[in-house]
């Protein structure tokens, strides 16, 4: 280094007693006074576009979430439309323990946690692979043109979903008219309670695969590219690359999805197990968004169906805090951030 470049960065450094602006507040004398954090009448003056843009929001959120939490309160009571809430008997927990006291439940809620746990391990990372696959298109145009093909089916209701399943896997179907082409027995998947919980998470992947390959390549376009291009100047082979760039730039939103997915894990698809239900039985199908529909809403047994209903809540709220205290412990924001 000469005389001057010495002389000019002696002189940018700020001598011991100076004054110099720093994250914290400005340094005096060596100490740091650290600012003075902003009122809330100050905060919300100055974000002022940005809360009148979210009241809309948030009125539906209160109106269509909230609010209707009121009506939980049917589950500590003999409820009876007719009479109403304010003069429908209080009965304590006695619901809550006709519910656990009920074969049915626990049956909903085995079903419920096996359809969980094998759509977390067979479909959650579809959409992970199917992103890293596309990512390594290189021509735009027909990166774009698959990507609408497998996004298409997510606007599909599942009424659509379980009907054109049933058009190519029902006894009438494609495959089996195929099957009894060749001389072979016909095979009808769609009300095969054995081969049910493949046929559901087919089903899933179909029409919500395409979703999550939006969501990480959204993610995946975040990646700084100087990151890729240091580690191929320094030897690492494309499989390297991936392995320590692309998969820990991906965790914050694999852990983020796996929370809300966990969160979710209790409602496994009313809609699409409610089509269902009467092909393959309710020893296969029941789950608890089906159970508080049957046992519950159906018979009119208001009380019982908001008790059960209730404990899933809990529940769910209690994986999702559980699964975000994880996320922390390993250094990730997960739902929310530590304050």
């Amino acid at each position: 280094m000469t005389t001057t470049e010495s002389t000019l960065t002696a002189s940018a450094v700020p001598a011991q007693g100076s004054y110099r602006a720093d994250a914290g507040g400005t340094r005096q004398g060596g100490q740091s006074t650290p600012r003075k954090k902003a009122g809330v009448r100050t905060r919300l003056r100055r974000d002022k576009s940005l809360v009148l843009m979210t009241l809309p929001a948030i009125a539906l959120l209160m109106v269509f979430a909230y609010v209707p939490m009121l009506g939980n309160i049917v589950a500590f009571q003999d409820y009876s439309p007719f009479v109403g809430i304010p003069d429908s008997p209080f009965v304590g927990l006695d619901n809550f323990t006709r519910v656990l006291g009920d074969p049915g439940f626990w049956l909903a809620v085995k079903n419920t946690l096996v359809i969980t746990a094998f759509q977390l391990v067979f479909f959650f990372p579809i959409p992970i692979v199917l992103a890293l696959l596309f990512n390594s298109i290189l021509s735009p145009a027909l990166r774009s043109t698959i990507q609408a093909i497998v996004y298409l089916p997510h606007f599909f209701s599942w009424v659509l979903v379980v009907s054109v399943f049933q058009q190519v896997f029902g006894g009438a179907g494609l495959v089996s008219q195929g099957l009894r082409a060749q001389g072979w027995q016909a095979m009808d998947v769609m009300t095969n309670p054995d081969t049910f919980l493949f046929l559901i998470t087919s089903q899933a992947i179909w029409k919500d695969a395409g979703w999550g390959i939006i969501v990480f390549l959204a993610a995946l376009s975040a990646i700084d590219q100087e990151q890729y291009e240091a580690a191929a100047v320094d030897g690492a082979n494309r499989w390297r690359r991936m392995w320590h760039v692309t998969l820990p730039g991906l965790r914050g939103v694999v852990i983020l999805l796996l929370i809300l997915r966990l969160g979710d894990s209790l409602s496994v698809g009313f809609e699409q197990l409610i089509l269902q239900r009467d092909a393959v039985g309710a020893e296969a199908s029941e789950v608890l968004d089906t159970f508080v529909y049957y046992s519950g809403i159906q018979n009119g047994d208001w009380s019982y169906a908001a008790a059960a209903g209730l404990i899933k809540g809990v529940v769910s709220l209690a994986l999702i805090l559980g699964a975000n205290k994880l996320a922390h412990l390993f250094g990730e924001s997960g739902v929310y951030s530590k304050s």
